[in-house]
């Protein structure tokens, strides 16, 4: 396999929400594991997300850990995660999805460089950057 960059997402206990979430809106296949499974004897963590991995059918991976009480989280300002290509309709389908329980920092509109192009930060405070490009022919 060659070399690909995937996003990882951390949250504070809601990881395993935040992922079933995305796999409501890219689909795809789910596999979750907790810290339990690997071992912690700490119960407060126990059923908390260790690693999650959504591979959808698009080709899109998106990882996710809960980060235990111990260590420092700040969520929502250390990523954003871009979504692009020329599928109008998926990638449209995806930014309803994601904006709606969320909040529009810019509407997915048609920008000067000729794309549509919106962002957003989801429910989850994870922001998201779409831009539908035009098919090349």
């Amino acid at each position: 396999m060659a070399s690909r960059l995937n996003p990882y997402i951390n949250f504070r206990g809601n990881a395993r929400q935040a992922m079933e979430f995305y796999q409501s809106v890219f689909g795809g296949e789910l596999r979750m594991n907790t810290f339990g499974e690997f071992g912690s004897d700490d119960a407060a963590i126990a059923d908390q997300i260790m690693h999650a991995q959504l591979e959808s059918p698009s080709g899109y991976t998106i990882m996710a850990s809960d980060t235990p009480p111990n260590m420092t989280l700040n969520p929502g300002d250390h990523i954003t995660i871009s979504l692009s290509g020329d599928d109008a309709a998926e990638l449209r389908g995806y930014w309803e999805k994601l904006a709606a329980s969320g909040k529009v920092s810019m509407p997915l509109e048609k920008q000067m460089w000729g794309d549509e192009f919106g962002s957003c930060v989801d429910q989850f405070g994870i922001q998201w950057m779409v831009n539908i490009g035009q098919p090349q022919g």
